[in-house]
């Protein structure tokens, strides 16, 4: 693994994006942070330094051009180039809630955020990304991006837009070295999780547990990719490398 990558992960201030930047501060990569809450996003900043990492922690949201053209712009400045991107950044919405009753500015502001973002990050660090012939691109999707679950509203709906994203991507990248696949983190122990399920009675995932099977598949180029869906507890439980 090449500790010198530069890893990019939006939405970084809190639950799995949190526990990523941390996994891969361990790592020694160079890290560009950012996510919509400020104050939060400065203690995830500290944190990463006092685990020796070198990051960038920017203020922005990613569902906003100006702010993704910001955002990566000051990384390249600072670091020459982006090598690994996670599109991480959602935001569940109004929730639970059946769709008949779902306000529709929230379900257009869901998909806005969740869709729209993972589009222009990854629009805007791909033609660098494609002039090197070298990159890695990970959508971070949900079971719920393949099975519609009632009450989970323009979340799911959103994830299932981030998936064809991927898919569509994936296959137009198949004849350059630039690779995009997408990871189902499952069900954590974070805020996101509360909301939707907000008397959950069993066992959650460990954030932190999960982040490392995003380290691996972000590092390791012998890892094939491009194109495919990886369900990371799953891999965690079975107790294998990933493959």
């Amino acid at each position: 693994m090449n500790n010198q990558k530069v890893v990019m992960i939006t939405g970084a201030s809190r639950g799995l994006g949190k526990a990523l930047a941390l996994a891969f501060a361990k790592e020694g990569v160079k890290l560009a942070i950012c996510s919509r809450g400020e104050e939060a996003l400065r203690k995830v900043e500290q944190e990463v330094r006092e685990l020796g990492g070198e990051v960038i922690a920017v203020n922005a949201d990613v569902s906003n051009v100006k702010d993704v053209n910001r955002f990566v712009s000051i990384v390249e400045e600072a670091f020459g180039q982006v090598d690994i991107v996670i599109n991480n950044a959602s935001i569940f919405g109004s929730g639970p809630v059946l769709l008949a009753d779902y306000p529709d500015h929230d379900f257009a502001n869901v998909l806005r955020v969740n869709v729209i973002n993972p589009f222009l990050v990854t629009k805007r660090v791909l033609p660098s990304m494609l002039i090197r012939n070298k990159g890695r691109i990970l959508n971070v999707t949900s079971e719920a991006g393949k099975t519609g679950f009632a009450e989970w509203g323009a979340y799911g709906i959103s994830k299932f837009a981030v998936e064809g994203l991927t898919q569509t991507w994936a296959d137009e990248l198949q004849e350059s070295g630039v690779n995009m696949g997408m990871v189902d983190p499952g069900e954590m122990d974070t805020e996101m999780h509360l909301t939707a399920v907000p008397d959950c009675d069993y066992e959650l995932g460990d954030p932190h547990e999960v982040a490392n099977v995003f380290v691996a598949l972000a590092l390791d180029e012998k890892i094939e990719v491009n194109g495919k869906r990886f369900e990371a507890q799953s891999l965690l439980q079975g107790r294998r490398d990933v493959q």
